[in-house]
């Protein structure tokens, strides 16, 4: 019989820490600063807004003192912010709506329908991503004027419903990382493409689909250029148009202009760090693995 004492329990040895290469560090060296970098003027116009007029150029104030919370209510109250904030909700969500819509509709086309001159076409679309904004300008304008769309909504709305090559472009490539075996087999069931693209396509495209939405809410609510040209009635402003008057007429106020300008930038932020794990699944294009 052997003996129980004799048994010799196994060692534990503690674990090893794993070593951290000076790589690594260098690199998380070099991305805090670069964050630092890239926060600080946030950072800088949040602590200018909460300051006194006379604080705002004493270098050594790091952080106000008195915190003036009261700049944010005299700022909200010198310009009709509500009105202004809701045409501006207005033009986010009809544009959100249309740019999605056409968008993947021909992204669809493009990615899952084979039809003929589909790749030209395409090629065609992405090339109009090289005109830049400033060459259709005047074209475009005189369109909408002999449309009489001027001093309506319509100029800012109607022209996201014939979709943007760059969303076509970043849709159908994530169209085309989902198998092509779930079309085949809901075409062999009966199903037709609409049915297709509105019960398969989209549901599995959220992400790419939450990307598109956000980039283009970005664009709409931080507009200055579209509502200048074709707004004329200071009740249809936006607040970009709203935050350009307010300068004009209180440009010496800074810690005002500062707080007009923190709440014009806070829903940008916040929608973005709520929808941030989805925006980043959808600009990876990662898709389901076949």
């Amino acid at each position: 019989m052997q003996d129980s004492s004799r048994i010799q329990e196994p060692v534990l040895r503690p674990r090893k820490r794993p070593r951290t290469r000076p790589s690594t560090v260098v690199a998380h060296i070099v991305l805090l600063s670069l964050a630092v970098i890239f926060v600080a003027p946030f950072y800088w116009l949040v602590v200018t807004s909460l300051k006194t007029d006379r604080q705002i150029f004493e270098v050594d104030k790091w952080f106000p003192q008195p915190v003036m919370w009261s700049n944010y209510v005299r700022a909200v109250h010198y310009i009709p912010f509500a009105q202004y904030t809701f045409n501006t909700l207005i033009i986010c969500f009809a544009s959100i709506f249309g740019t999605v819509l056409s968008c993947s509709l021909v992204a669809y086309s493009f990615a899952r329908i084979p039809w003929k001159g589909r790749d030209t076409l395409f090629i065609i679309v992405l090339a109009t991503l090289m005109l830049p904004g400033q060459v259709t300008m005047i074209p475009v304008f005189m369109i909408f004027k002999w449309l009489h769309w001027i001093g309506t909504y319509k100029p800012l709305i109607v022209p996201t419903f014939f979709g943007s090559a760059f969303f076509v472009f970043l849709l159908r490539q994530f169209f085309r990382s989902i198998p092509a075996e779930l079309s085949e087999s809901a075409r062999m069931d009966g199903a037709t493409e609409l049915g297709i693209y509105s019960r398969i396509i989209m549901p599995l495209s959220k992400p790419a689909l939450a990307t598109v939405a956000l980039f283009t809410f970005i664009g709409a609510w931080t507009d200055f250029m579209g509502p200048l040209m074709y707004l004329n009635d200071p009740n249809k402003y936006t607040l970009s148009i709203g935050l350009q008057q307010f300068v004009s007429q209180h440009g010496a106020e800074w810690s005002m202009l500062m707080a007009a300008s923190t709440i014009m930038a806070m829903p940008i932020l916040v929608l973005y760090f709520l929808a941030q794990k989805t925006f980043v699944e959808g600009i990876t294009l990662t898709g389901i693995k076949g």
